[in-house]
């Protein structure tokens, strides 16, 4: 169908800390690209984003800070919509959940649905603590993962492994606010039937959209497949918005539930406000020639492809969502961005380090966009992708052209004479482009049609490199003039390709060019600036980025993640419980195992192994080797060298990585998951035995 009007939505940043690059690379800066294509055509187009300011995130900070929730959110609100205006994100509203408007809507919005019949009601057992008689959502119970078995991860994920959990899985679950051990507690709650509009969803996803990324329709499938169940709307918590249902006191609006509506209730609020330019918000919502776009990580693929539109077609009067065109995760250096870590380059402090450099991160994220899979973002790649790319190709070609025009034609567009054969075929080159990144764009591939867009960078980088015009302004201006004059209409079409990536550097580039902002239909006109006219103040385009600028980042990391080890080690420490006590056995049982004193001659990591350390041993009966599997633990092995250690020596001899390992080392976990060798507390002869 034609639609008349695009709708574009990113994802709804937590109130809770500042926006970082994964929120850029997966959803801000495409969103942006997106927006910025559609209005360079021409095109109808509304940008509508804002901060998500319900829900436990924003309740915990606020716990941590000692501050009210109202203030954290209002401060991080703040930063998070400056950062985006500083970087140029560039939407027609950004608002905020905890405005009035949206408490109407949403409130209203769930009334209709709960008048409509549309919940079903379902009495659970949820975790509970006695002592402050509150019941606790998944992110404020932490407990050991039974995964990977590290302390404190959350109740519904553990950040040191990444695997999604539920309450029910922890071991030893305990309140992450005052550590207290919880219990189980009957509560009433509202629940969207899912299962009902299963049919439905299987039809308009898997059969209307197969057209969406792989990565969405296949999550979208696999949770079909799975079967849908109903999913709680309201939660037992103090911040949020009051379920407007009589005998529902102390419970409130789940915040998957109010989040999405706070699209709706953004459009709203910025079209009761400007009418005349924007008109009526229910035109941008419920018109079917509105065509509905979803900008969105892959943790939001089932909450916006599944969840939202449920809501909406229960609703009965919105439309749903054409594409949600979601991106995977970027990691930072190699390991999982994490708010709760700090481990994440921050926007806001990214503004502050890097002046006006807004360009070469919106650059560096797309052209490492996590568009099918999870890619990483290196300081080293951001600095070679500005000075080899941006500065040595863009920037490069750019300030050639402008000043050998300055030098030879006092800053004027010369006149063009006739092209040759080789200005013909560089022209039918660049103006290929043009019908390339339109596809890619309108395909969501945003990192191959930024790829595209510096190929005509290339391309004129390679104009001038092969008609020389400083060797031949020696002999023929004329030649010089046509070849500048070319070579100036490809900067200003530029200008325009890299618009919707790098606006910051395009309106930079048309100062320089003395141009106006151009549309979209005019890329590939090699007529974009007139004979004669006079250019502006010539600068670089990018500048180098200096080794000791990267390495000030990478320390910055580097302290953060010593204070991350030792944060979890004090975490681990301080809510350790020993394990359970294993069967009882006897005597006669313990006996059969040999343990010995031994003194440790040499410790070696084993090769080819990341675990394993060979351990040559004065047992005192001609000495032996074995093999122990705690090499992470003992970075420095050496340390273990002239210690007594416990061993079992009547375990039967095993080969691993080609050794033969004959016995084993006893070893104690600590609370952090560290093993650590047992010893005698006074010296002993070795080969002594335990017992």
């Amino acid at each position: 169908m034609t639609f008349q009007r695009t709708l574009v939505t990113t994802a709804l940043p937590y109130a809770n800390g500042p926006v970082h690059i994964g929120h850029l690379a997966g959803v801000y800066v495409p969103a942006d690209i997106y927006v910025r294509y559609l209005r360079l055509k021409g095109e109808n187009v509304l940008f509508v984003g804002g901060s998500d300011e319900h829900g436990v995130p924003v309740t915990i900070r606020a716990r941590k800070e000692g501050i009210t929730t109202q203030e954290v959110v209002d401060r991080y609100h703040n930063i998070i919509k400056d950062s985006f205006e500083g970087f140029g994100i560039s939407f027609d509203v950004y608002s905020r959940t905890t405005s009035k408007i949206h408490h109407q809507l949403a409130s209203d919005f769930f009334r209709k649905l709960y008048d409509d019949g549309k919940f079903v009601e379902q009495t659970s057992e949820q975790f509970y603590d006695p002592e402050t008689q509150e019941f606790l959502t998944d992110r404020n119970i932490r407990g050991e993962c039974p995964r990977c078995h590290a302390a404190g991860a959350y109740g519904d994920q553990c950040e040191k492994c990444g695997a999604t959990l539920s309450p029910d899985e922890l071991i030893n679950p305990y309140n992450a606010i005052n550590g207290n051990p919880l219990t189980k507690k009957e509560t009433k709650h509202w629940y969207l039937p899912l299962d009902q509009y299963q049919q439905w969803l299987e039809e308009w996803i898997l059969q209307e959209h197969k057209e969406w990324r792989p990565n969405v329709y296949g999550q979208c499938k696999s949770w079909l497949d799975g079967g849908l169940r109903p999913r709680a709307v309201t939660r037992d918590l103090d911040w949020g918005i009051p379920v407007p249902v009589e005998g529902a006191e102390g419970k409130v609006l789940y915040v998957w539930f109010d989040a999405p509506i706070g699209y709706i209730s953004n459009t709203k609020e910025l079209c009761d406000a400007k009418p005349e330019q924007f008109g009526s918000w229910e035109t941008w919502w419920k018109d079917p020639s509105t065509r509905l776009i979803h900008f969105i990580g892959k943790d939001n693929i089932v909450f916006h492809c599944i969840v939202f539109p449920t809501m909406l077609k229960a609703e009965a009067s919105y439309i749903v969502p054409d594409n949600v065109p979601s991106n995977e995760f970027l990691n930072l250096e190699g390991d999982k961005i994490s708010t709760s870590r700090n481990w994440a380059v921050w926007l806001n402090e990214y503004l502050v380090d890097f002046p006006g450099k807004q360009d070469v991160l919106r650059y560096v994220l797309t052209a490492n966009a996590p568009e099918t899979k999870d890619n990483d973002f290196t300081w080293a790649d951001f600095q070679a992708r500005n000075n080899n790319e941006l500065v040595a190709i863009y920037g490069n070609f750019v300030n050639r052209a402008l000043v050998l025009t300055k030098k030879y034609f006092d800053g004027k567009v010369p006149a063009a004479g006739e092209f040759n054969e080789y200005d013909q075929s560089t022209i039918a080159e660049f103006q290929n482009v043009k019908a390339e990144v339109e596809k890619l764009l309108g395909d969501f591939r945003f990192r191959d049609a930024q790829k595209e867009a510096m190929n005509l960078a290339r391309i004129g980088n390679k104009y001038l490199a092969d008609t020389e015009p400083w060797k031949v302004a020696k002999t023929d201006m004329e030649r010089t003039a046509t070849i500048l004059h070319l070579a100036l209409q490809i900067a200003a079409n530029l200008s325009i390709a890299f618009e919707p990536f790098l606006p910051f550097s395009s309106a930079k580039l048309r100062q320089m060019l003395s141009m106006t902002e151009l549309q979209w239909e005019e890329l590939g006109n090699i007529n974009l600036l007139k004979e004669g006219q006079e250019l502006g103040e010539v600068s670089l385009l990018f500048e180098k980025i200096e080794d000791a600028t990267i390495q000030a980042q990478l320390d910055r990391l580097a302290n953060i993640k010593a204070a991350n080890e030792e944060a979890e080690k004090q975490e681990a420490l301080k809510n350790w419980r020993p394990a359970d006590i294993k069967e009882n056995t006897n005597i006669d049982e313990f006996g059969k195992m040999d343990i010995r004193v031994a003194t440790v001659l040499d410790c070696q990591p084993v090769k080819k192994s990341d675990r394993l350390l060979q351990f040559r041993l004065d047992d005192g009966m001609g000495g032996r080797t074995i093999l122990s599997g705690i090499a992470q633990s003992y970075p420095d092995p050496s340390v273990l060298v002239g210690k007594q250690v416990l061993f079992i020596a009547n375990f039967p001899p095993r080969k691993m990585m080609g050794i033969e390992s004959q016995g084993m080392i006893l070893s104690a976990v600590d609370a952090d998951g560290k093993l650590v060798v047992t010893t005698v507390t006074a010296p002993v002869r070795n080969g002594s035995q335990v017992g």
